[in-house]
């Protein structure tokens, strides 16, 4: 405490003060130290020589059964070299021991970085897969439905030479890849087997463009490009409520997507859902699912930019 006195060894503080060392500052290193050598002084001297607190003289109690029994007859100035010498080791050895630890630090640094950088190689390259899948997938239902288109176009010009009584094997000989008129009876529908999310919504805007065909097509454009811009931002900024939750009675959304039943089913096969007696569509962060919305985002873009999309469907092949 403030006002007990400490044992210190005479010996030990006359050494500590020949070496250069403040009276105060030596007793309390050799109290804290336990008396047992200079070189465990001058270490604490080191360790606190920053602690203002120790500059106050403290009671000082010499115990003779601690005192050193070999008292030193070095001089004052053997005395100081060797306080120098003392301090020198120990910031050395303090040196050394720092310079191990930020070795230490320095490939813990090295190794977090390199799991990172895996972590972020593999996301990436997942995320390559994915786009390379769904633009083939867009790529292949862009020809079929250009081929589709061809048929039609074909079918109907010898419908209309049946119509005018002109030949239509001249024609279809001349032609260097002969097409005949569509069958439906002929069409063969694959069976039905187990349909992803990404199929899902695909069909869904699919429908959307189908239902809605005879309309204006830069109506449902906008459907697909104000759906595309709340995926989005909730894939951007997933911490943010307003993103994730939308009034159903809201004038602009109503206008744009809530009067389609497929836009609503969009959004859910997306994570939204209805709140529970309330008018609002959310996205929960446990329902949010950062894969799903890259996945929506790319088929929304392509829906929007291809004029193709929507066309491959026994409604559209119907006269």
């Amino acid at each position: 405490t403030e006002n007990a006195a400490i044992e210190v060894n005479h010996g030990l503080l006359k050494e500590l003060e020949d070496m250069g060392f403040s009276m105060a500052r030596a007793a309390w290193a050799l109290h804290h130290s336990g008396n047992s050598s200079l070189e465990a002084a001058v270490n604490w001297i080191i360790d606190h020589e920053n602690e203002s607190q120790f500059e106050k003289m403290p009671l000082v109690e010499f115990n003779i059964e601690i005192e050193s029994p070999n008292p030193s007859d070095d001089t004052a100035e053997t005395s100081h070299a060797r306080g120098k010498e003392l301090l020198e080791q120990a910031r050395k050895l303090r040196e050394e021991q720092e310079t191990i630890r930020e070795r230490e630090r320095e490939k813990e640094r090295i190794r977090a970085g390199k799991e990172m950088m895996e972590t972020k190689r593999i996301a990436e390259e997942t995320e390559r897969k994915r786009n390379i899948a769904l633009r083939k997938a867009e790529k292949d239902e862009e020809k079929k439905a250009r081929e589709k288109i061809m048929l039609k176009v074909n079918a109907d010009k010898l419908e209309r030479k049946r119509r005018l009584g002109l030949p239509t094997e001249t024609e279809s000989a001349s032609t260097s890849n002969p097409v005949s008129p569509l069958d439906p009876k002929r069409i063969v529908m694959s069976s039905p087997s187990v349909v992803s999310k990404a199929e899902e919504m695909r069909e869904c805007l699919r429908s959307l463009r189908r239902n809605h065909k005879d309309e204006d097509p830069r109506i449902t454009r906008r459907v697909f490009e104000t759906l595309l811009t709340i995926v989005r931002n909730v894939a951007k900024k997933p911490d943010e409520e307003r993103y994730r939750r939308t009034r159903l009675t809201n004038r602009l959304f109503h206008e744009r997507i809530g009067r389609y039943k497929e836009g609503i089913e969009f959004m859910e096969l997306c994570g939204f859902k209805r709140e529970e007696g309330s008018e609002f569509l959310s996205l929960s962060k446990r329902d949010s699912d950062i894969n799903r919305l890259r996945d929506a985002a790319f088929l929304l873009n392509s829906a929007s930019t291809n004029p193709f999309f929507g066309l491959l469907s026994t409604e559209a092949e119907r006269p």
